[in-house]
């Protein structure tokens, strides 16, 4: 299991009005350059590599919310990638991650992989995080109030998650 606990580049999101039509209806666009160590034996970007981007993209997302301050513990549950085209060095992705679902202590986050170079999608992915208490095992809803923010942010671009 991952627990996200610590902060992201703040500086590494781009303006939603700035990213390309792909990725519309996303509220949080994650800006990740590609590093020449992250290439694997093939010579393309390793498969590993997208969990951590996504890992960085999901923390952005919670800090555009202001939902990471120390004070939330979130466990990653379940993630999957879906790699839809080799990525290669040099590149940068833009990362788009919204809110698939909201469940009562749970939120599936949804993501897509956006290159630059190609100008295409090239990967997507999924990942249900868990919101837990303090003492990390007991699981913990989401307050009407955070609840409100997620929504009112998925709003901003067209989207609307399920709950």
């Amino acid at each position: 299991m991952n627990h996200t606990n610590h902060p992201a580049n703040a500086t590494a999101n781009m303006p939603v009005e700035r990213c390309p039509i792909a990725l519309s209806h996303y509220p949080v666009i994650h800006t990740q350059p590609i590093q020449w160590g992250e290439m694997d034996a093939f010579n393309h970007l390793n498969n590993v590599v997208f969990y951590r981007y996504a890992e960085s993209a999901r923390i952005a997302y919670l800090q555009t919310l202001s939902m990471f301050d120390g004070s939330m513990v979130t466990v990653l549950a379940q993630s999957s990638c879906q790699y839809l085209r080799p990525v290669v060095y040099p590149d940068t992705l833009l990362l788009g991650v919204r809110c698939q679902r909201l469940g009562t202590t749970s939120i599936v986050m949804e993501y897509s992989y956006y290159s630059c170079a190609q100008q295409a999608i090239v990967a997507t992915a999924e990942a249900v995080v868990v919101r837990l208490q303090r003492d990390g095992e007991t699981k913990m809803p989401w307050t009407d109030e955070e609840r409100e923010r997620v929504l009112s942010l998925e709003q901003k671009v067209g989207h609307t998650p399920e709950l």
